[in-house]
């Protein structure tokens, strides 16, 4: 198993602003559903943003600081589904490289220290 593909990318950052990320292991952990209950999140954000930034974009008449807001908030909700694309690319190189297994199998093991969702 590749080491860099056994780990699981966590859908937040460090205090220090670096990746966290878990280390797997044989039950499913609090920290491991914590960030899939993040990541769905995330998602479901990522989609209510992009529904209202068609609308502003839709309007010729929006003003341009509207139409910048919901460049910022894309920016950010494009930079979280990177992020959970990442985790779950990793996961399945992994499950690919080991033959089988669960993709949502892991610990409560955290190789950084968590900064909270």
């Amino acid at each position: 198993m590749n080491s860099l593909t056994a780990l699981r990318l966590l859908p937040w950052l460090s205090a220090e602003g670096k990746p966290c990320f878990l280390v797997p292991g044989e039950e499913g952990g609090i920290v491991s559903r914590l960030a899939d209950e993040k990541e769905a999140r995330q998602l479901a954000d990522g989609l209510d943003v992009l529904r209202s930034a068609r609308r502003v974009l839709d309007d010729p008449l929006t003003p341009n600081v509207e139409v910048r807001y919901a460049a910022l908030r894309l920016t950010e909700c494009l930079a979280d589904v990177l992020r959970v694309a990442e985790s779950r690319g990793r996961r399945l190189l992994s499950t690919a490289e080991d033959g089988a297994g669960d993709l949502d199998a892991e610990s409560d093991s955290v190789s950084v220290p968590e900064a909270g969702p």
